[in-house]
C-alpha cells in the first residue's frame, strides 16, 4: 500500500454532501510508514482498536468546561450563523458571532520540481488554460469544432482547470465556456439564460416541425437551467419535461433518426455560441 492507494474521490472534501473527513482503516499497519512529524506535525487522531473494539473511532469527548463552571459555546458551523436553522450560502461565515465574507481564495500546488506554488484561483486558471490554448482564437476554434463541448470541459478538468471552484467565485450562472473566456482571455461573460434568450429571439428552429421545435425549446431551457452537459446527453430525454414528448426513440424519430437529432443538437450549440465566433 502507498499514498496513491488513497484516491482523490476517497479523500476529497465535499461540503455539499457533508463530507468533511475520511477514515483510513489500516489492517497491516502500512500507514505507519507515513508518519513524519517533522513534515506535517503529529497526527490529529490515532486510533488502534482492540480485538473487540469497532473499526470506526469513537467521537471525540466534549471539551471540559473552563474555570468558573460555564460550559463553552459550541463552535459555529461555517454555514450557520446565530439564529439560523440550517445551511445557508457557502460563502457566509461567522467568527465570534460576527458575519464575515470571503474576499479572496488562493490555490496551492506543487510544480514539476516539487516547489509549493501559491496564487489566486483566477491566475492559476488563466495559466492552466493558456498551456492548452495560446489565444482566444485557438480556444474558439477547438470549442466550436468539437462534436461534444463537454469533452473539452472534461479535458480541462483533467489538466487542473477547476471550473466548479471557479464558478463559485465568478458566478454559478455562467457556462464553462464563458468562465474560460472571461478568466483566461478577458472576454465579457454571458449567463446561460442570456445565451438561451439570444437564441429564442432568432428563428433558429423554424425549419423543424412543431413537435421537434418544442423538443429543442425544452432543451434550450435545460441549457439555461443546468448547462451544456445536460443538452448533450441522451439521458435528458428520459426526464421532465422531455419525456412528455414520448420515449427517447420516439423523440429521435421526430428529427428523422439519431444522426439528424444529433445534428440538431450541434445546430443548437452553434446558435448558443454564435456571437463568440
Amino acid at each position: 500500500m502507498n499514498k496513491k492507494a488513497l484516491t482523490e474521490a476517497d479523500t476529497r472534501i465535499n461540503e455539499d454532501y457533508n463530507k468533511f473527513f475520511f477514515t483510513i482503516m489500516d489492517f497491516r499497519r502500512a500507514t505507519a510508514q507515513f508518519a513524519d512529524p517533522d513534515f506535517d506535525g503529529p497526527p490529529v487522531q490515532v486510533y488502534e482498536p482492540g480485538p473487540d473494539d469497532p473499526p470506526i473511532p469513537p467521537d471525540e469527548p466534549p471539551p471540559e468546561p473552563p474555570a468558573g463552571g460555564e460550559s463553552p459555546e459550541p463552535p459555529l458551523s461555517p454555514d450557520i450563523g446565530p439564529g439560523d436553522d440550517g445551511p445557508q450560502s457557502r460563502t457566509r461565515y461567522y467568527v465570534d458571532n460576527v458575519p464575515v465574507s470571503v474576499v479572496m481564495e488562493r490555490v496551492q500546488f506543487l510544480d514539476e520540481y516539487g516547489k509549493l506554488i501559491t496564487e489566486s484561483l483566477t491566475d492559476y486558471t488563466r495559466k492552466a488554460v493558456h498551456k492548452n490554448y495560446a489565444s482566444l482564437a485557438d480556444f474558439l476554434n477547438t470549442w466550436n469544432g468539437a462534436a461534444r463541448k463537454q469533452a473539452i470541459v472534461e479535458l480541462l478538468a483533467g489538466q487542473g482547470v477547476f471550473l466548479d471552484e471557479l464558478a463559485e467565485q465568478v458566478g454559478r450562472d455562467y457556462d464553462p465556456f464563458d468562465l474560460v473566456c472571461h478568466v483566461a482571455f478577458d472576454q465579457p461573460p454571458l449567463t446561460r439564460r442570456e445565451r438561451a434568450e439570444r437564441v429564442r429571439k432568432r428563428n433558429v428552429f423554424g425549419k423543424y416541425g412543431a413537435k421537434a421545435r418544442a423538443v429543442l425549446e425544452a432543451l434550450l431551457q435545460k441549457y439555461a437551467d443546468s448547462g451544456i452537459a445536460s443538452v448533450e446527453s441522451l439521458e435528458i430525454l428520459k426526464v421532465d419535461p422531455l419525456r412528455a414528448f414520448g420515449t427517447p426513440v420516439e423523440i429521435v424519430k421526430m428529427f428523422g433518426g439519431r444522426d439528424n437529432y444529433l445534428a440538431a443538437i450541434r445546430e443548437l450549440e452553434a446558435a448558443l455560441y454564435e456571437k463568440a465566433a
